[in-house]
């Protein structure tokens, strides 16, 4: 088996048994940049294709911008024979990939142990809720139940009154989506120099919980705290899209720089030459005080006028836009950064590849496949002979699109 599309993943193989979001979304890189991604899935398909609104009763268009690029495959693991095949594919892939609980995965025969005996070299990535070897680690988690485990409920919750809510994003899937892809790229890269493959895990809440901390440990980065693990810019209840004589604005009001650009701006009002607009220090300690100063001055102009201001003396500015403006954005347009796709049954918008490679650009490929759409061929580039094939129809352990 070899890569199919063009870009610096070219010539690596990725067995993807990973389902929902945050898998795919890991695996949608791979596809992007090169990589012949086999999307392995059950009778069923993967679930997300049934999420609406779609023309196709099996493809929303959440599965097909996902799953682009990919090839699928359909194997009943619970038969022996589609284990078999599974194992014979991976004997010649780069990357296997799954979603599903360690129990899970255990019980199909399908661990690392068994896939690292056919190939040594296998670079196996394990995408779960919680780290194999926690007390949660039976626990089924969503992106729901990670971002209310993984402090960013709590977090949201400091904006909105003390009532706890969810980002509106996936963003525990893609985060972890994230982080999965790196975590593979870099144990490949490992392997070019070691010649070993290896077991990776990325588990979403020991993820979320590293993404939360980050800017938010704080003061409890020390022993004993210095604070608590808050960020207090971050949430604030003065920190959020300003209101101006027309609307609303985006603004970040960050260094000294800015600062003194911006009293400059306004005529350098007697109020901010209080001392608490001395130092980032100062200001973060008294945010709330701060942009509340700017919050009644903005208020003063309509959003344009700001926009202007602060685009004039190099202060982080910009109108707060709809994904429906983003679909007619002129920086988007100019970039090519939204691409036409078509499939037998209707015409596509996808987003494009955000990163650049100035000698090995990636692509995005055809959108998400029918399922089972290459059962026959993913199987004749292992080596699979007809008679074999024509076996694995017939006894249900591999199917094929109808």
């Amino acid at each position: 088996m070899s890569g199919r599309g063009i870009g610096p993943l070219e010539g690596v193989t990725v067995l993807d048994l990973t389902s929902v979001l945050m898998g795919p979304y890991a695996t949608q890189i791979f596809a992007d940049l090169g990589a012949d991604v086999i999307k392995v899935e059950s009778p069923s398909g993967d679930t997300t294709r049934a999420l609406p609104p779609g023309r196709e009763a099996d493809r929303g268009g959440m599965f097909l911008n996902l799953n682009r690029g990919k090839r699928s495959i359909v194997l009943d693991l619970k038969q022996d024979a589609a284990r078999d095949a599974l194992l014979a594919l991976a004997a010649k892939a780069d990357v296997f990939v799954h979603s599903m609980r360690a129990q899970a995965i255990g019980r199909l025969g399908l661990d690392y142990a068994a896939v690292a005996e056919v190939n040594p070299r296998v670079i196996y990535a394990n995408m779960y809720g919680y780290g194999r070897d926690g007390p949660y680690r039976d626990y089924p988690a969503y992106d729901d139940i990670v971002q209310a485990a993984s402090g960013i409920v709590d977090l949201q919750a400091k904006l909105s009154g003390g009532k706890p809510t969810y980002l509106a994003n996936v963003v525990a899937d893609k985060v972890t989506g994230l982080t999965g892809a790196y975590a593979i790229i870099a144990a490949l890269f490992a392997r070019e120099r070691t010649g070993k493959g290896q077991e990776i895990e990325i588990p979403m809440f020991e993820t979320m919980v590293s993404f939360a901390a980050l800017e938010h440990l704080c003061g409890s980065v020390f022993r004993p705290p210095l604070g608590p693990p808050e960020y207090a810019r971050a949430t604030s209840e003065a920190r959020r899209p300003y209101a101006t004589a027309d609307g609303h604005i985006a603004v970040m009001i960050y260094t000294d720089r800015h600062w003194r650009s911006f009293f400059d701006a306004i005529g350098n009002p007697d109020w901010s030459r209080d001392p608490m607009f001395a130092s980032i220090q100062s200001r973060t300690e008294n945010i709330t005080a701060v942009l509340s100063h700017v919050s009644d001055i903005l208020a003063t102009k309509t959003s344009a006028e700001w926009i202007a201001l602060f685009r004039k003396v190099q202060i982080p500015a910009g109108p707060i836009a709809s994904l429906s403006d983003l679909l007619e954005d002129e920086h988007l347009h100019h970039t090519g950064f939204w691409q036409d796709r078509e499939t037998a049954a209707v015409a596509l918008r996808l987003p494009g590849i955000p990163t650049r490679f100035s000698s090995t650009p990636g692509e995005i490929g055809d959108p998400g496949p029918v399922l089972g759409a290459d059962s026959r061929s993913i199987l004749q580039d292992a080596g699979f002979g007809d008679a074999a094939i024509e076996a694995l129809l017939a006894d249900g352990a591999v199917r094929e699109a109808v």
